[in-house]
């Protein structure tokens, strides 16, 4: 049986991972918006990693969900279903490479 912390762990990794593929981004993406390495990542989302809070924070603002989406379970919003408006200007990998 799975201990309550592990499984808080791998609940904030599978909505990590729900936020991240909504928003159509890989792992390698998502580490070069954070500054965390795509292997981390990966182990946060599968739960094998206990993050700290300033690393959950960098990830759930690179994603542009509020910090509790990720640690209490608030529906992650989808992909814009309606034309981005002229202040949305999505995610520009190039300024991370």
């Amino acid at each position: 049986m799975e201990s309550p912390d592990n499984q808080f762990l791998i609940e904030v990794g599978h909505r990590l991972r729900q936020a991240r593929l909504a928003r159509g981004l890989n792992l390698h993406e998502l580490a070069r918006l954070t500054g965390i390495s795509a292997p981390a990542l990966s182990l946060i989302e599968t739960g094998k990693r206990d993050p700290r809070l300033t690393t959950l924070s960098r990830i759930a603002a690179a994603l542009r969900l509020p910090l509790p989406a990720l640690l209490e379970g608030e529906p992650a919003p989808g992909p814009a279903k309606t034309a981005p408006s002229h202040d949305d200007k999505g995610y520009d990998l190039g300024d991370y490479r």
